[in-house]
């Protein structure tokens, strides 16, 4: 593909920003995206303002190129086309299921992409798809609305269940509810539609439910699962010790599990004896599986189940690299909507990350590479490019053929200087010191107290 020199520039000097937004003009062009909209939504329509123009709003509030829905509109309000009142209104009715379908569908064409690029990380065990699914609830909104003004508890608009695949580096799935205090179990039946053959489920005690690792069994999936103190089990035998892992000894027993429609299932209990508490000061820590031994043993289940954490650095990053909880969002359906477009960015940059990878190695991308810094070049990055480089230049890749994709990726990833991006890793928090308190005296002078400490130091 032959670049003018502006693009060229970029290409050298900004690979990152390029290749992300080749990818939103590949898998998010307006005229997919409403199409898309127009198949998928059920109750909602299009009058006067696109699905993709509302995309390309809360876009860049979760990439953090603008602070706020209303300042990304003001940006945007000559070729919006409504009022803001209407871009609201829109957000408010967009119904979850669309939201969550989003993620999914995008998914699918991202993970595509990524195994064309040669780029999935290597697998937790070959031959098996390792789902990780936890559970995550939005952080409290202001209290804008009139339901909202005369409580001072925090008001949550919403949860989800969401699955990671750790192969890919991305959320595959997202399982979103309105209602903020709905129990995690309570969604599990929607997840469950979900299972194939060969997935390993891997989850923690909140999703330790009966009848939902049992109907995990009839689906020809497999299970790792943290076991809840209240499940009643039945010892099969007696329990005997497999070995050593690095946080602690391994013993292993066969149980049996009946779930309410009567029906008896056979588990491994793999039980680990912690060499430190965890935060929670549990000293054990008890995991179900399905997994024959010849596949995994106890130790390499007992990893597994400790590698889980994976997801929880996946919500970690939302929060600190991108605007994923934008608490100006009251109304459950628009709060939602951005966890769930703060979700696909995610996901946009795993593919990055997977063209780095091929390019430049797995290892070196996850011990040196960081998703704050790409993710705030690209912020910096976006607007200028493409006040230098208008929708015209960008058309060409809505269409382009996979195989010549991936090789401008490539060619990209290629470019980029990975010492911009370097993760600093720091070491272990020290605790607080103790600090002292003057109530009559709320503000002190840092200049005095510099001015004291060097006088301090010079003092004989």
């Amino acid at each position: 593909m032959k670049f003018d020199d502006i693009f060229q520039r970029f290409t050298e000097k900004s690979p990152v920003a390029v290749s992300v937004h080749i990818l939103l003009e590949r898998i998010f062009s307006p005229d997919k995206l409403n199409q898309w909209f127009e198949k998928t939504a059920v109750n909602q329509y299009t009058r006067e303002l696109s699905f993709s123009s509302l995309f390309e709003l809360m876009n860049g509030v979760v990439f953090k190129m603008f602070p706020c829905v209303f300042n990304a509109y003001q940006s945007a309000d000559e070729t919006i086309g409504v009022s803001v009142t209407s871009v609201y209104n829109k957000l408010n009715g967009l119904e979850a299921s669309t939201s969550a379908t989003l993620v999914h569908d995008t998914a699918q064409e991202m993970t595509e992409i990524i195994e064309a690029l040669g780029g999935p990380c290597k697998p937790w065990l070959p031959g098996y798809r390792v789902k990780v699914l936890d559970g995550n609830c939005i952080e409290a909104t202001e209290h804008r609305l009139q339901v909202l003004q005369n409580t001072k508890a925090g008001p949550l608009p919403g949860k989800s269940l969401n699955v990671y695949d750790p192969a890919l580096e991305m959320v595959i799935d997202v399982f979103p509810c309105e209602d903020g205090h709905t129990q995690e179990w309570a969604l599990l039946g929607t997840v469950l539609s979900t299972v194939q053959a060969r997935d390993i489920w891997i989850m923690d005690r909140n999703f330790c439910v009966r009848d939902f690792l049992s109907g995990i069994v009839d689906r020809g999936g497999f299970l790792i699962c943290r076991q809840h103190a209240s499940m009643p089990w039945t010892a099969l035998g007696d329990e005997r010790y497999v070995g050593n892992t690095e946080t602690g000894k391994i013993y292993e027993q066969w149980i049996e599990v009946t779930d309410t429609a009567g029906r008896v299932r056979k588990y491994r209990r793999i039980r680990v004896c912690l060499n430190t508490a965890t935060r929670d000061g549990e000293h054990e820590i008890c995991v179900l599986t399905n997994l024959p031994k010849s596949v995994a043993d106890g130790r390499l289940i007992a990893e597994m189940y400790r590698k889980r954490w994976t997801i929880e650095t996946a919500f970690q990053e939302l929060e600190a690299h991108l605007h994923s909880e934008i608490n100006t969002l009251g109304y459950p359906k628009a709060a939602l909507f951005g966890f769930c477009i703060a979700l696909v960015a995610y996901n946009l940059l795993a593919v990055v990350k997977a063209a780095l990878r091929a390019v430049h190695g797995e290892e070196t991308i996850e011990n040196d590479v960081s998703s704050y810094y790409l993710a705030g070049h690209i912020g910096r990055t976006h607007e200028g490019m493409m006040i230098a480089l208008p929708s015209e230049y960008w058309v060409g890749f809505q269409s382009l053929p996979l195989t010549e994709l991936v090789e401008v990726l490539l060619q990209l990833a290629h470019h980029v200087k990975l010492s911009q991006f370097k993760k600093h890793r720091r070491g272990p928090k020290k605790p607080p010191p103790k600090r002292d308190q003057f109530p009559k005296q709320p503000h002190v002078s840092t200049a005095r107290l510099l001015a004291a400490k060097k006088k301090k130091k010079m003092a004989p």
